[in-house]
């Protein structure tokens, strides 16, 4: 089951959130975190949330945020993270996350869907790979 997040969700995603930095080897503040969270219930929020369970259990999240564009009239998505559990990657959880926000995106009348992932997260690209070929952009950060 793919929705959105409920107050009561808090414990379990921030024991997948843990593991998904891990995974990225990133530490964040636990103020950033609790901020995140907020965003995520918070109604009206840019920053939402989807939730894939099974049963009680959550197995992961897409989170996501839109914006205006210069390129297209429609707002676009930014699916800033997508994680699962170990257990559930390869099982169709991830699938089910990216469907769900394909049709989130096209019910709202969205642009366009966009993310990107390192390049030797290589389980996930293969995932990603199935609905479109990477477009080539090389991405620059600047920490202010």
């Amino acid at each position: 089951m793919i929705r959105d997040a409920l107050p009561k969700d808090e414990a379990q995603w921030r024991g997948l959130w843990a593991q998904y930095l891990a995974f990225y080897d990133v530490t964040l503040a636990d103020d950033v975190t609790t901020a995140t969270w907020g965003r995520i219930i918070a109604q009206g929020s840019l920053l939402r949330g989807r939730f894939a369970f099974d049963g009680d259990r959550m197995l992961g999240f897409a989170l996501h945020h839109t914006h205006l564009s210069t390129w297209v009239m429609a707002p676009d998505c930014y699916l800033e993270d997508l994680f699962l559990t170990e257990a559930a990657r390869g099982a169709g959880a991830g699938r089910a996350l990216m469907d769900d926000l394909i049709a989130i995106c096209r019910a709202k009348g969205y642009a366009r869907l966009y993310w990107h992932t390192d390049e030797g997260n290589i389980r996930a690209r293969k995932l990603y790979d199935s609905y479109t070929p990477t477009d080539g952009h090389v991405r620059y950060r600047v920490k202010l």
